[in-house]
């Protein structure tokens, strides 16, 4: 390959690559074509992209970015995969996808996180912590627990107060009510 076409792809994976930050790098050598395509359309449903590349192609263009430490040492022909809402979203479809039988081929071999690279096993490590949007769940529901929680602690002040109140009034009427009568008795 010349170096002008070296160039060429590597300014193209530049522009592909242009914000990405966590990424796997999975293995799909031995698939079929047939499978391998099923495998791309079904992980695009979850927005998830899949792109092989030449190992020291894509480290060239992945110089100086976050994605650099992915592509340390390796050699020969990968895919990667980036895409969905986060790097956990991201491996859990990835994981899925592995331990489909129609892909029997496909294998993660690592991946990166915020400039960090990671094995096979802690990228299905990742797949098990709650998403973005699970976290942000857990989060809103302990806000919302503790508003909550000084809310009720405050009008339980307030509503043994106005029982108490009620209470003394219905006493009051009762006794009322019970004075009523003997003292138009003592009138007679």
């Amino acid at each position: 390959m010349s170096k002008f076409v070296k160039n060429v792809i590597t300014e193209d994976l530049k522009k592909r690559l242009d914000g990405v930050d966590n990424a796997l790098l999975v293995n799909v050598i031995g698939m079929k074509v047939n499978d391998s395509n099923k495998l791309r359309s079904v992980l695009a449903e979850k927005d998830v992209r899949v792109m092989v590349v030449k190992n020291s192609l894509a480290a060239r263009a992945v110089a100086g970015t976050m994605l650099e430490a992915a592509f340390d040492g390796l050699t020969g022909t990968t895919a990667l995969c980036w895409g969905a809402t986060d790097i956990v979203a991201l491996a859990k479809e990835v994981v899925k996808a592995t331990k489909d039988k129609q892909f029997q081929k496909f294998s993660i071999l690592g991946g990166v996180m915020d400039g960090e690279a990671f094995t096979a096993d802690q990228a299905v490590e990742i797949s098990k912590w709650p998403t973005r949007e699970e976290q942000i769940a857990l989060l809103i529901g302990q806000i919302v627990g503790v508003g909550s929680g000084i809310s009720s602690q405050l009008v339980a002040g307030g509503k043994n107060i106005a029982s108490q109140i009620k209470q003394r009034w219905e006493d009051e009427i009762k006794d009322d009510e019970e004075s009523a009568p003997a003292e138009e008795a003592v009138a007679e």
